[in-house]
């Protein structure tokens, strides 16, 4: 069963954003948070989704998808290994064309998805 709420820093990974900003964001009421006994914030991961939008990315067939952040993206002649931090406990690790990496844009510290189908995992922003 997917988890229902984030931790702060798991919420953070998962917009792309810093704690910094997160903490800016539940001052200003752009984010609703809640409070946990120890008075630590917690987002729903209803929230999450609300934030992030429908990225047009209904057209795809893939049935897994992890969003999260990029860990590192390394460059080796005509491959690129991309590695994604996700919001669940869990990282996804790509190897894609040097292409795709430019063509995207791909940087780490920003956001993307991990899309997994069959025993591939693609990349998408």
């Amino acid at each position: 069963m997917p988890r229902r709420e984030l931790t702060a820093a798991e919420a953070a990974r998962a917009l792309g954003i810093s704690m910094d900003t997160l903490r800016r964001w539940d001052r200003a009421g752009k984010i609703r948070v809640g409070r946990d006994g120890a008075n630590r914030r917690f987002v729903a991961a209803a929230e999450i989704e609300r934030l992030l939008g429908n990225s047009g990315m209904e057209h795809l067939s893939a049935r897994n998808r992890f969003r999260g952040v990029i860990r590192s993206v390394e460059v080796d002649g005509l491959l690129a290994r991309v590695e994604i931090d996700v919001t669940e406990p869990a990282r996804v690790v790509a190897i894609v064309t040097r292409e795709s990496v430019e063509e995207l844009g791909l940087k780490a510290g920003m956001s993307a998805a991990g899309v997994v189908k069959s025993t591939s995992v693609m990349v998408e922003r």
